[in-house]
């Protein structure tokens, strides 16, 4: 038996049979706050709002973890299994909604409905009194607070409404004697409801006591005058005529719905819920929150948005099954056709007559205009408990005459826009399945034994199809009708960009057609033309976010008239948002733009708008790298066929280069010409080595060398060596630095060029040290001094003194390191250079602290600090608090070492060089130890 809970009366809770003793108000409005959600997750913040009340305190969260776990206590005392589970963001309380009074309620109507609909009188009269007879009192007697109110005043809504739907079957049944006492009881206890008074007049009347149906009439408008100041409804006036004139309508062969009341049988249109459904709970939660909450002369309305397969019209189907048993007068459902293949949307018109048949109202009676429909159509709904489904919508002016008029009523709108103008409408984006759930989705259609077999195979299905609903049903679908296929053979499929699309076909479903409806209906607007072909061009690209500046350069328009087309596109679904100025294209909606592109646009065109586009990025990285480091000679030297953005300052420039890091990795890996692949990896190489992304920067690098390679261009395999070198250098991984390094010394040679030299033979001096081979760095800085003096590239010289001096430091040669320091410092005086210059302050820093001359180091820690604030480079500004620390801490002065070292130390927080936990426990120490990011800092500052 488990669990069961009544709630129609007072409460009450058994375990098996037998009574459970549940104390405690909260711990019994908890379980029947979850018993009415019984099977659906509800938010702990809800169940807080709901139960907690306006005593909703600091300690609520915690007070009801407490009360969930005694409730759990007490059940578990009589029942092994656990009732109340919890799910992301709150509770469920895992028990059949058969277990709940209200819910075994909510079926029978639902079914007594759905008999009658049948022609089922009896067996819907036998329903109705099964359903009405679990009642044992007012619901939810004797629980406080406002969600108890609403939900008594609901289910007792339902209560009342079963018994009229009930009282109407026993007219038709001919049982209009027996019923006139109970509808005489029914109407002193609710004496303004006008239905019951309607049906206790007819059943008078077919008794044959038509004086007896005038008085009821007369009594009833004298109520509602008194009451309400009102007269009685049309319904109740054209009922007292037809008993005045002894209209047949009135005999006992027309159905009491149209004699009493002039309604049709409850509609059940609801489509059947998809069986594979997953996931969506907090979407669920929302939505049935949003379409019961009663919103004072005014119906429920949640609109659905999102791109097409993204399940918008599962999700509305499964929550209306849910929902339905609170509409006592019935659920339509219209598929409005706004993004059908091969048929053009529903009018307002024909989606009117759909909807005032559903209600009863003839074909011939169905006005011919738009606005007479919609009038007749909102009377028919003003006064009845409607769940209305409005599918696949095209736009708001489809369905804004489609909206009821009645409180009572709730509508749930899918549709590919966001239908914003449409006032009172709450709205709901729907986004993509996590890889969890687009798994879950797999194996429910799959079979779970296939995806468990090979979980590497399905993860990557999982991500080939990029958590759209739709690919995932059609590729479980394909792996259902083909035993002999194995995931992995599928993801091969999938893996091939050229098929993909091709792949993801099955029967009726295909994820390509979903897409061409929006682009077709784009195609249709005044401005929809500018749009398809951008759309097109957008598919080019491999970025996985677009801006108005890159997509003016593909398509070589000003980026006002660009942003245009893009808002378009996004409307269209073709596009989702992606921060401000910002788009984003899924994975397949990429590949079938690339289809168009190859089927409308000619390749020269094509091959001419990517490259136009990547130089926007080229031009921009070139503008922030050299904003960062003004003495970059390669990067300044670069040419871009595009202007770029203006980027001001060094702060633009990281901010520049953080928001479009993965779109210049991307950039970079569709780059397949020398200049560009080879100018872009010289542009992201500093901004990315001083944001710690590394591992990212070594694939560039060794996509930008593969490209010099192919093409024979020593100079291009030159500067990738020495980039590599670099990199390896900053994370330890010595000996690949060296032999990247000594690559890049013998690359400038080949080429003719050997003074270039001089940057490989610095670093390669600097990891000579940092592998303790003292001589052999001296005497390879002493080879990148001479080769820059013969250069003439005095800053470069600057750089090079500085890695002598680092170098100087670890051999003891301190009073060397700090000549050194000073010669590149006076170098660096006759540049703006905030980078380069305080970096030298710090290694000059550094040569003084462990001289002992600590007042000489204290300034040059400040000042180094300050510059590489001003550079925008947070974490050598890092590097440089902490060793002030450290100088402070010797001066004696350890309050103020201690702040300096958790500045640092927050700084590296800051820019995700440090974790939470490894600056907590720096706070925790009195004189802690270099946080780990600074040996690699320190060692690949220098680099270029």
């Amino acid at each position: 038996m488990g669990l069961d809970i009544r709630v129609l009366g007072p409460w009450e809770v058994s375990a098996d049979g037998t009574p459970l003793p549940l104390a405690g108000s909260r711990r019994i409005s908890l379980l029947a706050r979850l018993s009415l959600s019984a099977g659906q997750p509800v938010t702990a913040e809800q169940l807080l709002a709901d139960v907690w009340g306006d005593s909703h305190v600091a300690t609520a969260a915690k007070q009801l973890h407490i009360v969930v776990s005694k409730l759990r206590a007490t059940v578990a005392a009589y029942l092994a299994a656990e009732v109340i589970v919890t799910v992301p963001g709150g509770y469920r309380l895992d028990l059949p909604a058969e277990h709940v009074d209200a819910h075994r309620f909510a079926r029978l109507v639902r079914d007594a409905r759905a008999a009658r609909a049948r022609g089922e009188t009896a067996a819907a009269h036998a329903l109705f009194r099964h359903s009405l007879g679990l009642w044992r009192g007012d619901a939810l007697a004797g629980m406080q607070g406002e969600w108890a109110r609403i939900e008594a005043a609901r289910l007792g809504e339902e209560r009342l409404s079963a018994f009229e739907d009930d009282a109407d079957l026993r007219l038709a049944m001919g049982d209009h004697h027996a019923v006139v006492p109970e509808l005489a009881a029914h109407i002193e206890a609710h004496p303004l409801r006008e239905r019951p008074r309607a049906q206790l007049m007819l059943a008078l009347y077919r008794a044959s006591r038509s004086s007896d149906a005038l008085a009821v009439y007369r009594d009833t408008r004298r109520v509602m005058v008194e009451e309400l100041g009102i007269e009685p409804g049309a319904t109740l006036r054209r009922l007292q005529q037809a008993v005045l004139a002894g209209d047949p309508v009135l005999d006992l062969s027309t159905p009491p719905q149209q004699a009493a009341q002039g309604v049709a049988p409850a509609p059940a249109e609801l489509p059947a819920a998809a069986g594979a459904f997953t996931a969506r709970d907090l979407e669920l939660t929302w939505l049935g929150k949003t379409l019961t909450e009663i919103s004072p002369g005014a119906p429920a309305i949640a609109a659905i948005d999102g791109p097409g397969g993204i399940g918008k019209s599962a999700l509305a189907v499964h929550a209306a099954h849910a929902l339905a048993g609170r509409f006592t007068d019935g659920v339509l459902h219209v598929d409005m056709r706004g993004a059908t293949a091969g048929m053009e949307p529903l009018s307002p018109l024909d989606a009117l007559g759909r909807l005032l048949r559903s209600l009863g109202l003839d074909s011939s009676a169905v006005p011919a205009a738009v606005e007479e429909a919609a009038a007749r159509y909102r009377s028919l709904t003003a006064t009845r408990s409607l769940l209305i489904i409005l599918d696949n919508a095209r736009d708001a002016p489809q369905v804004r005459p489609l909206l009821p008029a009645g409180a009572g009523c709730a509508v749930i709108i899918t549709s590919r826009q966001a239908l914003t103008s449409l006032d009172g409408v709450n709205h709901l984006r729907l986004a993509e399945l996590d890889p969890a759930d687009s798994t879950t989705l797999l194996a429910r259609i799959a079979g779970p034994a296939r995806v468990c077999a090979e979980p590497e195979a399905a993860a990557r299905i999982v991500r080939l199809c990029g958590g759209l609903p739709l690919a995932l049903r059609i590729a479980a679908a394909r792996l259902a009708a083909r035993p002999d296929w194995t995931p992995s053979y599928l993801a091969d499929r999938l893996a091939d960009a050229t098929r993909r699309l091709d792949t993801l076909e099955h029967a009726d479903l295909a994820v390509r057609v979903s897409m061409a409806v929006s682009l077709h209906h784009l195609r249709e607007e005044p401005a929809g033309q500018n749009a398809a072909w951008l759309f097109a061009l957008l598919g080019l690209l491999d970025t996985p976010a677009h801006t108005p500046e890159a997509a003016a350069a593909l398509t070589d328009r000003p980026a006002h008239a660009v942003e245009a087309a893009l808002d378009h596109l996004m409307e269209a679904r073709l596009l989702e948002p992606a921060g401000p100025g910002r788009y984003r294209m899924h994975d397949l909606v990429r590949l079938y733009a690339r289809e168009q592109a190859a089927r409308d646009i000619p390749e020269g065109e094509r091959r001419a708008a990517t490259h136009r586009a990547l130089h926007h990025y080229l031009a921009t990285a070139r503008t922030a790298g050299l904003l960062l480091n003004p003495s970059l000679v390669n990067v300044a030297g670069l040419r871009a066929d595009q202007p770029g953005l203006h980027l001001n300052t060094a702060q633009e420039a990281i901010a520049w280069i953080d928001t479009e890091r993965d779109n210049l990795i991307a950039a970079v890996r569709q780059a397949d010409d020398l200049e560009t692949a080879t100018g872009l990896a010289a542009c992201v190489n500093g901004p990315f080595s001083h944001r710690g992304w590394l591992d990212d920067l070594i694939e560039i690098q060794l996509h930008a060398l593969e490209i010099a390679a192919r093409a024979g261009d020593w100079a291009g395999q030159a500067r990738g060596h020495n980039y590599l070198g670099c990199i390896h250098k900053n994370q330890g991984r010595f000996e690949p630095a060296v032999a990247h390094l000594e690559q890049a010394v013998l690359c400038w040679e080949r080429a003719g060029l050997p003074s270039r030299a001089a940057g490989p033979l610095h670093n390669l001096g600097t990891t000579y040290g940092r592998l303790g081979r003292f001589d052999e760095a001296l005497a390879t800085q002493n080879r990148a001094i001479a080769a820059v003096r013969e250069s003439g590239l005095r800053d470069y010289e600057a750089t090079v003194l500085n890695g002598r001096a680092s170098v100087l430091i670890k051999m003891g040669r301190l009073d060397d390191a700090i000549d050194a320091g000073r010669k590149s410092l006076e170098i660096w005086s006759d540049f703006d250079n905030p980078h380069h210059e305080g970096a030298t302050c710090d290694t000059l820093a550094d040569a003084y602290r462990r001289a002992g001359r600590l007042a000489e180091a204290e300034p040059l820690y400040r000042r180094a600090a300050e510059l590489q604030r001003r550079a925008g480079h947070r974490a050598l500004e890092a590097v440089s608090l902490w060793g002030l620390g450290d100088t402070l801490n010797d001066l004696g002065r350890h309050a103020e070492a201690r702040e300096c070292w958790h500045r640092s130390a927050r700084t590296l927080r800051d820019v995700h060089l440090l974790t939470e936990e490894e600056l907590d426990l720096i706070l925790a120490q009195d004189v802690p130890p270099a946080p780990r990011p600074d040996q690699a800092l320190l060692s690949g500052r220098f680099a270029s």
